[in-house]
């Protein structure tokens, strides 16, 4: 998940999910992303390449969202 790109963001990310419905569940959709393009990559699941690569693309553009609005909870709480 989040863990291996950046673990200092993790206490922050943590604390802005509880107090924020809509992160948490892209949290949520992130790891589930993450665990099912894992087993496609390893071989234990099939998906067409096209699908992988949606599948992708998603899981980036939540990181993204997710990225952006820990900085922005971050400034507003001075940390």
């Amino acid at each position: 998940m989040f863990k291996e790109c950046c673990p200092e963001l993790i206490p922050v990310m943590e604390e802005l999910a509880k107090e924020n419905p809509h992160i948490d569940k892209l949290i949520q959709r992130h790891a589930e992303l993450n665990k099912i393009i894992d087993e496609v990559e390893a071989g234990r699941e099939h998906m067409e390449e096209l699908e992988l690569e949606k599948l992708k693309k998603e899981k980036l553009h939540i990181k993204d969202e997710v990225y952006q609005a820990v900085l922005e909870y971050k400034k507003q709480k001075g940390l």
